[in-house]
């Protein structure tokens, strides 16, 4: 492949996420407003909790990229701040390797237990 066309290439997807990451933010600040940053005080304001967070949002949408994206647009339109998304970016990471840990166990072992219990709390609750 030429070394031109991936330089151009490189060069205009990097232009591309630069783009997206500013009109996410804006977005977000128009349609967010004082609500999110009353969510974000509450569930970010003690470090340990934004771990908790970033791990959180980080298995539920299985991706620690946009995690910590939405985090660098939500510090960059002012909703978080910086302290605010270390936890969150730390979060997301951990996340991530958890995530990556619990692929990696024979889940076969405890199958039956799993279903015992998922069975059990289907019938309770």
């Amino acid at each position: 492949m030429d070394l031109q066309i991936v330089i151009f290439q490189f060069l205009g997807g990097l232009g591309l996420f630069l783009f997206a990451i500013k009109y996410l933010g804006d977005g977000l600040q128009k349609v967010a407003g004082n609500r999110l940053r009353n969510i974000l005080d509450r569930f970010t304001s003690n470090p340990i909790l934004g771990v908790l967070v970033g791990i959180v949002v980080t298995g539920i949408i299985q991706s620690s990229t946009v995690t910590t994206v939405l985090t660098i647009s939500l510090v960059n339109v002012g909703l978080m701040t910086l302290r605010q998304a270390i936890g969150v970016i730390m979060g997301a990471n951990i996340g991530t390797t958890v995530t990556a840990f619990i692929i990696g166990f024979d889940v076969g072992i405890y199958a039956y237990i799993l279903m015992a219990i998922g069975g059990l709390i289907l019938f309770l609750f």
